[in-house]
């Protein structure tokens, strides 16, 4: 080979090794043996294979490959060229950092090898090894990225579930500490953009918003931001949508800690509000939890609804308990199908844990109806300023039997009616009808689709813009889980269970 030709082939592989890395480089170097290269480790492991040959693809060159690594291993020597009937394999120990053992170059070619390949390797071995280098690195960066974000995952779904001394201790070996009270945010990020977006939010905040890659969907971030604004008083999220173009943001209320999940659930709502405004921000319109206007009766009927389930004991010690079937139920009711995500778990496995449940309760958890009730004796559960106390020498009442029990309050019924108020104050078209049917008509066809739009006569697009300008009216997803159709279904139940009580 002459000086000029290995100059440009030199060259050529450090222009490779910056473009392509390992595997654009091993692609040249088996195209200029006419054969296979790659990379194996100490064991004859191939850790990457490239053939541009037909005729010697795959399984038979990785294997001579393999068997000439080990035999080079047990002789201990820096190269080694083993022939083998028609072919030749040459072996080229790496350099590598001296913590780590680096891998061997071989390459397999049929006899007569091209002119000058044995050169053309060793010079091939240095960028090889500056790369591998530079990708191993890169891979245990991102082992440890990957970690500390299924533990701050792991954090969040602590504070979903109520379990906050748990969170704080998993926390405490990571940074910041959990704020206390705090405001939650949802940041919806342009597509390939999230982890960008996560460090943006990180210094727009100074490091103390607890920031985490939604488990559920792609492109959201779930940030946990102390409640108090910056020196200019624009909270966290406004500046997010402000520095990040297409970024959608929803804000919650100032919640406690402890209320995490209700902050998640409000800031959902607000992004789909945010996704219609030109600020691409909303924050949650106010609006009191069910949780919290149902009295010490509802909370002493969610217990005994939930008892079933709270009190069950798994055959076997690898069944899921009590907890894990609550959880999991917490979950769907959140997430629907995507809390096999949310879970880690398989279709199957929820699948066949919703069942149990169903079986436990005595309840049919396709319907809406009885979705809702589940939800809302979950959350009665999980808030802890509902009492369940009874006065000094008073007996302790019966739990009330039926949920229509506990929508007959009064303090329920002003809920129920602050819940479907905007679909009378805010129609530009000045009829409640048509709104209010198209709701009511979604839920009573178990929010679906597909049945609302045969039902209302019109096409499923149009069913879909309908539920689309109603999210708009009441603030609140209808669409996308977490929705609000548990608390829509349970106001106009509430509605409905006071209007039979007048007519009788």
């Amino acid at each position: 080979m002459h000086a000029r030709e290995r100059a440009d082939d030199v060259l050529q592989l450090y222009r490779l090794a910056r473009s392509g890395g390992t595997q654009e480089l091993l692609r040249w170097v088996s195209g200029r043996a006419e054969g296979w290269a790659g990379l194996l480790d100490g064991d004859g492991t191939v850790l990457h294979g490239v053939a541009r040959t037909p005729d010697r693809t795959g399984a038979d060159a990785a294997a001579l490959a393999t068997e000439s690594a080990r035999e080079l291993a047990s002789l201990g020597a820096r190269s080694f060229s083993f022939d083998r009937g028609p072919h030749t394999v040459l072996l080229f120990p790496l350099d590598g950092p001296p913590d780590a053992a680096p891998p061997v170059l071989a390459v397999v070619a049929p006899r007569p090898l091209p002119d000058g390949l044995g050169a053309l390797l060793a010079d091939a071995a240095m960028p090889l090894a500056m790369c591998w280098t530079a990708e191993t690195v890169e891979r245990k960066r991102r082992r440890v990225d990957l970690a500390e974000s299924r533990n701050r995952e792991a954090v969040l779904h602590l504070l979903m579930t109520g379990q906050l001394s748990i969170a704080h201790q998993v926390a405490g070996a990571l940074k910041p500490t959990l704020p206390d009270p705090v405001r939650v945010c949802v940041v919806e990020c342009p597509a390939g953009r999230r982890d960008e977006v996560a460090r943006i939010c990180t210094e727009l905040s100074g490091g103390r918003s607890w920031i985490v890659r939604c488990p559920v969907y792609a492109r959201h971030l779930i940030l946990v931001v102390p409640a108090d604004p910056d020196a200019a008083g624009r909270p966290l999220g406004r500046r997010v949508a402000d520095v990040v173009d297409e970024c959608v943001v929803g804000a919650s209320e100032d919640v406690p800690l402890s209320d995490t999940a209700t902050g998640y659930r409000q800031a959902f709502h607000a992004l789909a509000v945010a996704r219609g405004l030109p600020t691409r921000h909303a924050g949650f319109g106010s609006a009191p939890e069910a949780a919290l206007v149902v009295g010490a009766s509802g909370a002493r009927w969610a217990d005994a609804l939930l008892n079933p389930l709270l009190t069950y004991l798994p055959r076997r010690s690898h069944d899921p308990g009590s907890q894990e079937l609550a959880a999991t139920l917490a979950s769907w009711l959140a997430f629907s199908s995507y809390a096999t995500q949310h879970l880690k778990i398989h279709r199957n496995t929820l699948t066949a844990r919703l069942r149990l449940i169903g079986e436990l309760l005595g309840l049919d958890l396709n319907r809406v109806a009885d979705q809702a009730t589940l939800d809302l004796a979950l959350r009665i559960r999980a808030t802890p300023t509902v009492s369940r106390a009874v006065r000094p020498g008073q007996a302790v009442p019966e739990p009330p039997r039926l949920l229509d029990d506990i929508l007959r309050g009064p303090a329920v019924q002003e809920w129920a009616a602050q819940q479907l108020h905007p679909l009378t104050a805010r129609d530009a078209g000045g009829s409640t009808a048509v709104p209010r049917a198209t709701l009511r008509i979604w839920l009573e066809c178990e929010a679906q689709l597909t049945p609302t739009a045969a039902a209302l006569g019109i096409s499923v697009p149009g069913a879909r813009k309908r539920l689309t300008r109603l999210e708009s009216m009441l603030q609140r997803s209808l669409l996308r889980a977490p929705s609000a159709r548990y608390d829509l279904w349970l106001a106009f139940r509430a509605l409905d269970v006071a209007g039979a009580g007048a007519a009788r």
